[in-house]
């Protein structure tokens, strides 16, 4: 579990949802939660650079499965103070957002997870009966964990003034599950780069299998999906996040080893996939897919790599 430092929890007691106050160096905020989830709160942890500006970039930062905001946060003050960026991440904690309101935004209720999953012990690895499992989709697209990106971003844009009408955002692991179905299912976002780095297991664009796997009986259509593939998806993968990858959890299941073995196959599986779809359908393809040498499951080395690749030029 990662460690709080002693001035958030002063700043923790004094918090008031929705009151926004980004002062210079480290803090956090609370908004409240979105549609669906208005009884509760979101804390979002910020880093704002001494040499910030109001034309300065912004970026989201999604954890992991760990929902720890602030460790994601201090990963990137080096990087922010560098090239002048705003980071924000926000925590979603795990009694208020189960793992189908975070890994899966949302997107399906009532899942019936603990009689389907099967963990196995001494390894990273979750097995998943398919014929066992059992949701609802959702449908109202504005309870979708998406909905609340923009809504940060906006809140901050207002509290400081800012000059910008995008943001950047990237997320690792889980956050990187989030990422690539917020590309996929929310097209009309203010996002402008969207990093999904090392996700454990994808959403195809296949209108013939399910959720949590495909998008068979959601509200998108080919039109969204049209759009989904002309955003700016980077899907960053770490080149060691392989078969010898101990970190996280990677799911096991007929489905989901359709798709690899690994992190690494099912990234290149999914972008492969995608590719072809989009190329059946003559759709502009605006994805893109980059391998980070010598780094395995590991959020700290891959936003490295992400704040270069971002913001190193600056003319990008």
């Amino acid at each position: 579990m990662a460690l709080i430092k002693q001035s958030d929890l002063q700043k923790e007691k004094e918090l008031k949802v929705n009151k926004i106050d980004i002062q210079e160096g480290s803090g956090v905020f609370l908004i409240e939660g979105g549609n669906g989830k208005k009884g509760n709160s979101i804390k979002v942890y910020y880093h704002r650079p001494k040499n910030f500006k109001s034309d300065s970039k912004v970026l989201l930062v999604i954890p992991g499965a760990g929902r720890n905001g602030n460790s994601y946060r201090d990963a990137w003050i080096k990087e922010s103070e560098e090239y002048g960026v705003l980071i924000l991440s926000p925590m979603y904690a795990e009694e208020d957002y189960a793992f189908e309101d975070y890994h899966l935004c949302g997107l399906m209720y009532d899942l019936n997870l603990k009689n389907s999953i099967d963990r196995i012990e001494g390894t990273n690895i979750v097995k998943l009966d398919e014929t066992k499992l059992t949701y609802k989709v959702n449908e109202n697209r504005k309870q979708w964990i998406f909905e609340d990106f923009d809504r940060i971003f906006d809140l901050t844009v207002k509290a400081i003034n800012s000059e910008q009408t995008k943001y950047d955002i990237f997320g690792h692991s889980a956050g990187g599950q989030i990422l690539h179905r917020f590309a996929l299912f929310q097209p009309d976002s203010k996002a402008d780069r969207i990093l999904a780095s090392n996700s454990g297991f994808y959403t195809l664009p296949d209108f013939n299998t399910d959720l949590p796997f495909g998008i068979k009986n959601t509200p998108l259509n080919q039109q969204d999906l049209k759009s989904s593939l002309s955003k700016k998806l980077i899907l960053f993968i770490g080149e060691l996040d392989n078969a010898n990858e101990t970190g996280g959890t990677l799911l096991r299941s007929v489905t989901a080893d359709k798709q690899g073995l690994h992190r690494f196959e099912r990234a290149l599986y999914f972008y492969n996939q995608t590719k072809a779809i989009a190329e059946e359908k003559e759709f502009n393809f605006n994805w893109d897919l980059k391998i980070i040498p010598n780094v395995g499951h590991n959020h700290i080395k891959m936003g490295d790599a992400a704040a270069e690749y971002l913001y190193a030029n600056r003319n990008e």
